[in-house]
């Protein structure tokens, strides 16, 4: 009796702050419709700064918490909205979401620049070890403090919504602004005041449960620990506040019975514990009712351009060109880094296809290659020792049971779409890591043992086709580069065919897709398999390409990063997923370590590298954030930017000179490689700038009207001047531009 008390007690604790954090949550989405994947971060950078101010610098308990939830957990909420939400209006959903996914990261960056994740750092419970005795079980007044408050909090919203006028207009502000401000109200005030309670109740909920979860301050296991809050606040579908608190008290609960009742000898039984709010999020999102389809197409602010095969093509061949001759630039151990990053390319195309064309939402991309990676490792490696390979029969094994466990995964969740969707995939890719990844135990099935991610770490071999052997760093390189090339093509040939039109029907608008006949989930099913085969072709190569991986390699930030990356750069494109893939397997880890070695060279600078290498730790989530502004991605731009100045032909040829001069000083070893790097990706961006600067400067020396096609020959430059002459509008090009969202 004892014990059921006591776990009661603590499930009692554990669930009072979910809710709180879970109520945060379900506060900002009514109000904004965004739903903040950033709260858990929200919550653990309140929690650091109230250890700061509290055992840092020994302030006052009480000043401690009135600076941290009377002045920072405000003033956090009403800055990102004010900087940030409130200018993700008429954008896709999978913008929102990548947005605060960037705050996310921006905010675990941050943490670790101005605490030392090395060093430890713990908190103690308010009022100590003082407690109170109920049926024989000890309750502290930090856990009783922790009921009380999330009752208070339930009970206060729940009024707040229904009962007063301000929290009416509240929840209107996310239906009808327009119409809310045509009766007196002002919309942006009302969602920055939700956003400043939403953040405050966050931090709240950082600040009580690190004491009860060990006291030890971890961000990236904080920022997971609030996470499962997800789970409660879809009980009550991010609406109703009572079921909120219900869920949130289940989950509690349930996870310590867990921990109670289930045989020591169950090795798995902790592991479940960990992943039981996530199980919970999939099982509620699972048993939703389907999603209405809307009739009404949704305008957003995303465009892309869709080339044509032959394009394609020759983009494909040039890239391959392109990466040889780089390659010729490189040591051996570059060679493999950048292998690694063409690998991550290759995954991000699995979002291109499904996010990017299909308007569907993964963000555990890198979990389906974690599944490939130990079907390969465990079905496909052949020989023993130095000559050990893996055949392409255990590669296209791997690829396709990760597209059958994709479509396992995507089967319960294709009644849903845009956030809920978007949830479940992350359900499943925390669910892996925790579960079956942290499995290491040896077991036996049919006479034959095994374990399913070996002693933590897999290593593979090399992979060998025929003659061709991938052990050779060069071949390995040209290979994988081939493959992004050619799946690459294939994607686009796809987008143009009907099967990619009714893919683009069904995202910008899955009523009228239905109503014309199209089956929505074979559709939805096909792409998912599809998607998810090609996450996994990416991870097995990726995995062979760094030797040996661990947890942390599929871990649910690298998916997010990816994630974000890939719509920074344009995740309607290819190039988009090429850029994507490179900067998030790689390019700023390059960046990062370039800087921590030059801080190691030259120890007078070494504050100033420092911190550079802290900013470019932090960039990411900046680019991340500013996707807002420009949703259509990095690649649209510069695509749009060559298209306009296409016609200064001596600016692109001036401009090929010059990297093309750059690379021969590089291979003749006159230039540095980075500095060979530096010119062509600055040439590559200035380019359009300074096309528009000479086509501007042009187009001020007038050309009588009447001279055009006599004595001044008909080009684009007159056709322009006659144009706005005349007053025509400027005119627009004939690809297809294709509308992201719907």
């Amino acid at each position: 009796m004892d014990t059921f008390v006591t776990f009661t007690l603590m499930g009692l604790v554990l669930g009072s702050v979910y809710a709180i954090a879970a109520s945060g949550l379900v506060l900002t989405y009514n109000t904004s419709g965004i739903f903040n994947f950033a709260h858990g971060a929200q919550a653990m950078l309140g929690a650091f700064l109230f250890w700061q101010l509290r055992y840092g610098w020994e302030l006052p308990l009480v000043v401690s918490l009135v600076v941290v939830l009377g002045i920072v957990g405000p003033g956090m909420g009403w800055l990102l909205y004010t900087v940030i939400m409130r200018g993700l209006r008429d954008t896709a959903e999978v913008t929102k979401i990548v947005v605060t996914v960037a705050v996310l990261l921006g905010m675990l960056s941050a943490s670790h620049w101005f605490w030392n994740p090395e060093k430890a750092r713990s908190m103690q419970m308010f009022f100590g070890d003082s407690h109170l005795s109920v049926f024989g079980a000890t309750l502290r007044y930090h856990e009783l403090l922790c009921i009380l408050a999330a009752v208070a909090i339930a009970i206060g919203l729940r009024v707040l919504f229904v009962r007063t006028r301000a929290g009416v207009a509240m929840r209107a502000v996310v239906d009808d602004p327009d119409l809310l401000r045509l009766n007196g109200h002002r919309p942006d005030r009302l969602a920055a005041l939700s956003w400043m309670l939403g953040s405050t109740l966050a931090v709240l909920a950082g600040i009580l449960i690190t004491p009860i979860s060990g006291g030890t301050l971890e961000a990236n296991m904080l920022t997971l620990l609030v996470i499962d809050a997800f789970a409660a606040a879809m009980f009550g579908r991010l609406r109703s506040i009572p079921r909120t608190f219900v869920g949130a008290v289940i989950l509690g609960l349930a996870g310590t019975y867990v921990l109670a009742y289930f045989p020591t000898t169950w090795t798995w039984a902790s592991n479940l514990r960990v992943s039981l709010p996530m199980i919970a999020l999939f099982v509620v999102l699972i048993v939703l009712p389907q999603d209405r389809l809307r009739g009404t197409l949704v305008r957003t602010r995303e465009r892309y351009h869709v080339p044509s095969v032959r394009k394609a093509v020759v983009w494909g061949v040039v890239l391959v060109v392109a990466v040889y001759l780089i390659r010729l630039l490189m040591v051996d151990s570059a060679v493999t880094t950048f292998t690694i990053g063409m690998c991550f390319a290759i995954i991000a195309l699995s979002l291109t296809l499904l996010t990017g064309y299909a308007g569907e939402m993964n963000l555990a991309p890198v979990s389906f290659a974690a599944i490939a990676t130990m079907v390969a490792f465990h079905v496909g490696i052949d020989g023993s020792g130095l000559a050990a390979r893996i055949g392409v029969g255990g590669v296209v094994v791997a690829v396709v049971v990760t597209a059958l466990v994709g479509g396992l995964v995507a089967l319960p969740a294709l009644r849903l779409r845009g956030l809920y969707l978007a949830l479940a995939t992350m359900a499943f890719g925390v669910f892996l890591s925790n579960m079956v990844l942290r499995d290491t135990t040896e077991r036996e099935l049919f006479g034959v043992r095994f374990s399913l991610f070996t002693q933590g770490s897999l290593s593979l071999p090399a992979l060998r086709i025929g003659p061709l052997d991938l052990a050779d760093p060069t071949a390995f390189l040209m290979t994988v580069t081939v493959l992004f090339a050619i799946l690459g093509v294939v994607l686009i040939a796809v987008r143009n065919s009907g099967y990619g039109r009714r893919l683009a029907a069904m995202k910008d608008s899955p009523a009228a897709s239905a109503m014309l006949g199209q089956n929505l989930v074979t559709l939805k099913l096909g792409v998912f398999m599809a998607s998810a085969a090609i996450a996994g072709l990416g991870g097995v190569f990726m995995s062979i390409a760094m030797g040996a991986v661990s947890l942390e390699s599929f871990s649910i930030t690298v998916s997010l990063s990816l994630l974000m990356l890939t719509v920074v750069a344009g995740i309607g494109y290819v190039s988009g997923a090429l850029f994507g893939g490179i900067m998030a397997g790689v390019g700023f880890a390059v960046i990062m370590a370039s800087f921590a070695n030059l801080a190691r060279a030259q120890p007078e600078l070494e504050g100033l590298w420092t911190t550079l290498g802290h900013i470019a730790a932090v960039s990411p989530a900046l680019i991340g954030i500013g996707v807002g502004k420009n949703p259509s991605g990095i690649v649209h731009d510069v695509i749009e930017g060559y298209r306009r100045v296409r016609s200064q032909r001596r600016v692109l040829v001036a401009g090929g000179a010059v990297v093309a001069f750059a690379y021969a000083l590089a291979l003749g070893g006159l230039l540095d490689n980075w500095w060979f790097a530096t010119i062509a990706i600055v040439t590559v961006f200035a380019l359009p700038v300074v096309g528009e600067m000479v086509a501007s400067s042009a187009a001020t020396v007038r050309v009588p009207p009447e001279q055009i096609g006599l004595s001044v020959p008909y080009s684009e430059q007159v056709r322009g001047q006659l144009d706005r002459e005349l007053g025509i509008p400027e005119r627009r090009e004939n690809e297809e531009l294709v509308k992201h969202g719907g």
